[in-house]
């Protein structure tokens, strides 16, 4: 298997991407032995391309192996993404990930000084040079349980005293052998973690201890990995902790669809928004007049779920917002100068927005919009009816449940937009302005079973975008604006 994609291999060194070459791979490979039962979790926390780790769970026996990375480059991530079980784009300091959860830490993290504006430069602990290599140490040595395998692949000059002191006293079994290729002057360095109590005779850590200062230092050479593995493979132990955590702190798409999931929904307050509770009104003194139904929906106060004597269903929610009014004025005085007087009038307009709910009904899923706009002449002040055009075409998918995000509840309470045109267009297999290439991934997607994305131009104040997600299982169809994104 290729290490690289060849126009992704172009100045990786300069990016600080340093990948492990084909044969230290193989050598390192044969340290490795998986346990005689159960499930392997490994993981690599930049994992490039994504090539060792797959190459180390084939190694280890692939179906009994699961795969997580991470890793910060969008195309090394896509690409790892077709090797590996789980990978994050992300970076490492932005995820959260449960400790003690793997058995293996492949860990050839980034070289060089560690910058100050780093996301990762607040939480690093130590006294002595600060260096990228050492803060993924100390990012990953808590996710390797205890009796896991570290393979930690840096150059030598890393090895000061700090990181030499790090390692003997978290590890035991320590190895370190040089790299087969010298480019990077790389050290591969075995390990299998231990809890400090464990540690063997103090006499054998300081020996273990001087012998990696001095390969830091130059002043020894590590010996070559050996062609055959000539003692007890490192093996690399079974999950013994469930893996609660494994995501990005900002959620990936794929993150939000699962909390939407989670949450049965964007919206999981419906009934304290749609129905009521708390104490019952009291009856009015006389019966309310169609004028007084109507200010009461436009305040909110009798919104819920309607239905009428012939068994229509309609969902109800009312609202009033503050809108401007602008009148200009002309004045000329005595001299004949003439002046402009601007003036911004609040005017509160109410809006009343009903969705037909009614079982088998034609319209079900239609909004109407009942409101009193700002550009209607105040003498006028009646009721404009926006009704949806014509009932929906025949649904090609599933859409499940239906899902706004409060930037587009947002606009639909103010009688920007109104979603079901274009709630249309995506059930009916007109995915809008998208590339060739992804209209024609709707396609596949919709004999396969994959996510369905549609997108729309709009002009809804200062948002000209409007994104439409079905979700691959058809649980739920999620309206959106790309910023929501």
């Amino acid at each position: 298997m290729a290490l690289m994609f060849p126009r992704l291999a172009r100045n990786f060194a300069r990016n600080g991407y340093y990948p492990t070459d084909e044969t230290t791979l193989e050598l390192t490979l044969q340290a490795l032995a998986p346990s005689p039962s159960g499930k392997m979790r490994i993981f690599d926390p930049c994992a490039g391309e994504g090539v060792a780790l797959a190459e180390a769970a084939h190694a280890l026996g692939r179906d009994r192996v699961e795969t997580y990375a991470v890793e910060y480059d969008q195309e090394r991530a896509k690409h790892s993404k077709t090797l590996l079980d789980c990978v994050l784009h992300s970076d490492l300091m932005d995820t959260m990930i449960s400790r003690q959860a793997f058995g293996l830490l492949w860990l050839n993290p980034p070289y060089g000084n560690l910058v100050a504006d780093h996301a990762g430069a607040s939480q690093y602990q130590g006294n002595g040079r600060r260096r990228l290599e050492k803060m993924f140490y100390q990012r990953t040595l808590p996710l390797l349980q205890y009796g896991g395998v570290l393979v930690l692949i840096v150059p030598h000059y890393v090895l000061d005293d700090e990181l030499c002191g790090w390692l003997c006293n978290h590890f035991t079994e320590l190895r370190i052998y040089k790299a087969a290729d010298p480019t990077f002057k790389q050290v591969v360095i075995f390990g299998i973690r231990i809890r400090r109590q464990d540690l063997a005779r103090p006499q054998e850590v300081k020996n273990v201890r001087a012998r990696l200062q001095a390969i830091g230092t130059g002043t020894l050479s590590a010996e070559a990995l050996p062609t055959s593995w000539p003692w007890e493979p490192y093996r690399v132990l079974s999950a013994s902790n469930e893996l609660e955590h494994f995501y990005r702190i900002s959620l990936e798409p794929e993150q939000l669809s699962e909390e939407i999931k989670r949450l049965r929904g964007m919206w999981p307050d419906f009934t304290l928004h749609f129905g009521q509770s708390g104490a019952q009104p009291r009856p009015p003194v006389r019966e309310l007049s169609r004028w007084h139904l109507a200010l009461a929906l436009a305040a909110g106060a009798i919104s819920g779920v309607v239905k009428s004597k012939t068994g229509r269903v309609l969902v109800l929610k009312g609202d009033t917002y503050k809108d401007k009014v602008r009148k200009t004025e002309f004045t000329e005085d005595q001299d004949g100068n003439v002046s402009e007087v601007r003036i911004l009038t609040d005017r509160f307009v109410p809006i009343i927005r009903a969705w037909d709910m009614t079982p088998g009904s034609a319209n079900q899923g239609r909004v109407i919009t009942i409101s009193s706009s700002a550009d209607t002449p105040h003498e006028a002040d009646e009721v404009v009816t926006q009704p949806t055009l014509t009932p929906p075409p025949r649904v090609t998918f599933e859409p499940g449940r239906l899902v706004l995000t409060q930037s587009v509840h947002h606009l639909i309470e103010r009688g920007h937009l109104d979603p079901s045109t274009y709630l249309r267009r995506h059930f009916s297999g007109d995915w809008g302005e998208l590339p060739k290439e992804d209209w024609s991934s709707n396609q596949r997607a919709l004999t396969y079973g994959d996510r369905l994305f549609s997108c729309y131009d709009i002009c809804a104040g200062d948002e000209t975008r409007l994104w439409i997600i079905t979700e691959a299982d058809r649980s739920a169809t999620t309206v959106l604006l790309p910023s929501d994104y």
